[in-house]
C-alpha cells in the first residue's frame, strides 16, 4: 500500500482552553465548604434506585478514582462516607457561566468552536491585540478567573490536537506551549494512553502491539496501523507526527430558546402567560447578545402526565423584542390542541436565525 502523503500545516496559532473541574468548582465557588469534600456532580444513587452517571466530580473525589460517565453508584463505593457530597447538577447556572467565558473569547477572536459548556478551541492566528499568543493566553486565564472566580487550563500550538493534549498536559490550572519544533519530542515521550482518541478499548490494543508511547507508535507504518485500525489508523499515524489539519469550526447557532420546569404545575391561565412573558424576556435577551434575529416561533409545552406539544409560528419578517415573542407564544398557547389544565414544563425557541444587520426591507413594485 502507498503511504498517503502528509502536509503539515504550522501556520496556525491554536489555543484550546479547559476550565478546570467545572461543574464542580462553580458549585465550591458558591459554596466554600465543598472544597474540603469529596464533591460528585450527580444525583444521589441512594435517591433515585441507584440510577445516575457521574458528570463530574472536584479534584478530593478523583483522588478516590471517581470520573466522568462513571455510575454514581460506583463513586458510592469509592469515596469514605464522611467525605462524600452529591450535588444534582444545574445546567442553567452553569450555561450562564458558560456564556460569561465565551463573551471573554469573542474579545480576542471570532474564530471559535465550542467543544461543550467547558471548553473550546480558539484561532487566534490573527491576533494584534497582543504581543505573544503566551501573552493572550495568560490574559484569557485571568479575565476568566477575575469574571467567573474560576481557574482554567490552556494549551498553544499550531493545530488543534497538540493544543488539546497540551492543555491536558499540566492540570489544573496548566499552560502549556508546544512549538512547531518540539512537537516530536513532546509526543514521542507521550503515553498512547495519552493520545486524543484512545480509548479504554484501543489502548490495550496498541499496548499489546508493543506501542507504549508517541516514540513506539511512529515505528509502525501507516500500512500496518490502517490495516489493524482503519481510518483511525491513518489519525494515529498523523498524529504521532503532529499533524492535523483540521480548522476550528465557527458553529452558527440555528436557535435560541429557554424552556422552565416548574416543580409545582401552573394551574391557571393567567399563569402560563406571565412565565411566557419571562421566557420571551430571555429569550430576547439572548438574541441581543447574540446579535441575532428570527421569524420563527416555537413553543413546547409539557402537562402534569409528561405530554408534550410543540406547536410554531412563522412570520415574513423578524420578531421584535420579548413583547412581540411573547405575544406570538400566547398565540401558540390558545391554538394548541389540547391546552392542559397543569403545566409542568414552558419553552419558548426562535429558530430561521440571522444576524441582525440582515434587515426586512419591503420593496414597492
Amino acid at each position: 500500500m502507498l503511504e498517503l502523503p502528509m502536509k503539515n500545516d504550522t501556520s496556525h496559532k491554536i489555543i484550546h482552553v479547559d476550565m478546570d473541574a467545572f461543574y464542580a468548582s462553580i458549585e465550591e465557588r458558591d459554596d466554600p465548604r465543598l472544597r474540603s469534600r469529596a464533591l460528585v456532580i450527580a444525583h444521589d444513587p441512594r435517591t433515585t434506585g441507584g440510577k445516575g452517571v457521574v458528570t463530574t466530580a472536584n479534584y478530593v473525589a478523583r483522588q478516590f478514582g471517581v470520573h466522568s460517565a462513571m455510575p454514581a453508584n460506583q463513586a458510592l463505593r469509592l469515596v469514605p462516607r464522611r467525605l462524600l457530597t452529591f450535588k444534582a447538577p444545574d445546567f442553567t447556572k452553569y450555561r450562564a457561566v458558560s456564556a460569561q467565558i465565551h463573551a471573554l473569547f469573542h474579545q480576542v477572536t471570532d474564530l471559535i468552536e465550542p467543544v461543550a459548556l467547558d471548553e473550546a478551541y480558539l484561532d487566534v492566528t490573527g491576533n494584534t491585540q497582543f504581543r505573544t499568543t503566551i501573552a493572550l493566553g495568560l490574559w484569557l486565564q485571568d479575565q476568566i478567573r477575575q469574571a467567573t472566580g474560576l481557574t482554567s487550563s490552556i494549551g498553544l500550538s499550531y493545530n488543534k490536537f497538540l493544543a488539546k493534549e497540551a492543555s491536558e498536559y499540566n492540570k489544573p490550572q496548566g499552560r502549556t506551549i508546544i512549538l512547531p519544533e518540539q512537537a516530536q519530542e513532546f509526543l514521542d515521550r507521550l503515553p498512547i494512553a495519552a493520545f486524543r482518541g484512545v480509548g479504554a478499548k484501543t489502548a490495550p490494543q496498541l499496548e499489546a502491539m508493543g506501542i507504549t508511547d508517541g516514540y513506539t507508535l511512529r515505528q509502525f507504518s501507516q500500512e500496518a496501523l490502517i490495516t489493524r485500525f482503519g481510518k483511525m489508523g491513518l489519525g494515529l499515524y498523523q498524529h504521532a507526527r503532529g499533524v492535523d489539519n483540521r480548522p476550528v469550526l465557527v458553529r452558527t447557532a440555528k436557535s435560541i430558546g429557554k424552556e422552565r420546569t416548574y416543580q409545582s404545575v401552573l394551574a391557571a391561565e393567567p399563569a402560563v402567560k406571565r412565565e411566557l412573558e419571562r421566557l420571551a424576556e430571555l429569550v430576547a435577551e439572548s438574541l441581543t447578545k447574540k446579535q441575532k434575529h428570527g421569524k420563527t416561533v416555537v413553543l413546547k409545552v409539557r402537562d402534569a402526565d409528561f405530554v408534550t406539544q410543540t406547536k410554531r409560528l412563522t412570520q415574513d419578517t423578524y420578531f421584535q423584542g420579548a413583547t412581540a415573542i411573547a405575544a406570538a407564544a400566547w398565540q401558540l398557547w390558545q391554538g394548541l390542541d389540547h391546552r392542559p389544565e397543569q403545566v409542568r414544563l414552558l419553552g419558548i425557541t426562535l429558530t430561521a436565525l440571522d444576524p441582525q444587520q440582515y434587515e426586512n426591507i419591503d420593496l414597492q413594485l
